[in-house]
């Protein structure tokens, strides 16, 4: 059985084809049909589609399913931060979030790409369990598909659970999903992939899809971005902002995330070393505090080293903003997710 949230407009319409249907034009005109009918009408059967021949949906029965995701267990913050987990067909969980703006008519969901994640870096919940597998496309649609149930989500961005980059395939399809004006119609500036910075995936995102890239720098040396974060082994700085640099000319202007950890990154030194490093990048800096938690030896820093850190770049012309943290205390915040399944996580 094949999974409805698994295909592309162009792969639905290649498949319906055969289906009595004479052209590849009627194809693309029922497959247009049946994603407005699922993202946009939020049709949950096959018989709701009354514009469609007994016969096409007498076969679709018979052939395509609609992926349902199980709700396990959410959790709302004071701040209105909503977190879910959900459970996947094989029992195993991910979480995802909603996460409204103060005063911008923006909600954010944040999705998961993977079970876990492989990167272990070493200010990261997630990170602390390791990975389990990656999700199928169907799985990433799924979580938007629920969330915009509940909240009107403007934007999405891909900093939950896992490393985007590494489930590249699944991403760039889902992606093209989210983009498509007959699905869900998000404008490419409104869909972000953030990464630790697989280089060669970074190359092969640009080429195949156009959307916002974010990159977790988190600091200015190899020496210290290899200890809090592995990939920078494989692939350090100088290739990372090489690869940044070629994605932001057939692009937008690259995000640089800087997780800032007390007594480790967030000197006047590190941010003037910062400066040096992006110069010739279009981009901006997002600096996140520390959010805490039991799997990390790192704090959070003090809110004077964070505003002095941000004002050496605002002096010097950098865009540079401090993000707010939300659902912190639900563990729903920027490196807090976590699958309560895995047993590495509940120490």
């Amino acid at each position: 059985m094949l999974y409805f949230q698994s295909f592309t407009l162009d792969a639905l319409a290649l498949i319906l084809r055969p289906q009595s249907l004479t052209d590849e034009r009627r194809a693309r005109m029922r497959a247009r049909q049946i994603f407005q009918w699922v993202y946009q009408k939020g049709a949950v059967s096959w018989d709701e589609m009354t514009d469609l021949s007994k016969d096409l949906r007498s076969w679709l029965k018979e052939n395509v399913a609609f992926y349902n995701i199980n709700k396990k267990e959410s959790k709302q913050s004071i701040d209105g931060t909503h977190k879910f987990l959900w459970e996947l067909e094989d029992h195993k969980t991910i979480e995802s979030v909603i996460i409204p703006a103060n005063k911008e008519e923006r909600i954010t969901a944040c999705i998961s790409t993977q079970v876990g994640c492989a990167m272990g870096c070493k200010f990261c919940l997630t990170g602390v369990q390791g990975l389990s597998r990656n999700l199928k496309t169907y799985e990433i649609i799924a979580q938007v598909y629920e969330l915009r149930k509940i909240a009107q989500v403007t934007n999405i961005v891909f900093m939950g659970m896992g490393e985007p980059l590494h489930n590249l395939e699944n991403l760039i399809t889902a992606c093209q999903i989210l983009l498509d004006p007959y699905s869900f119609g998000f404008s490419k500036r409104k869909v972000t992939v953030s990464t630790s910075g697989i280089v060669p995936a970074i190359e092969k995102l640009g080429k195949q899809i156009s959307v916002s890239l974010a990159v977790s720098l988190n600091a200015v040396t190899d020496e210290k971005r290899s200890k809090i974060m592995p990939v920078n082994k494989k692939w350090n700085l100088a290739l990372l902002l090489k690869a940044c640099k070629d994605y932001s000319k057939c692009n937008r202007r690259i995000t640089f995330e800087y997780v800032l950890l007390k007594d480790f990154n967030d000197s006047l030194e590190d941010a003037a070393r910062l400066v040096k490093l992006v110069r010739g990048i279009p981009c901006k800096i997002n600096l996140i505090p520390m959010n805490e938690h039991t799997g990390s030896v790192y704090k959070r820093p003090t809110e004077v080293a964070v505003r002095a850190f941000q004002k050496y770049l605002l002096d010097r012309h950098m865009t540079a903003t401090v993000r707010i943290s939300k659902g912190v205390e639900i563990l729903a915040a920027c490196g807090q997710l976590s699958s309560v399944s895995q047993k590495t996580c509940v120490k």
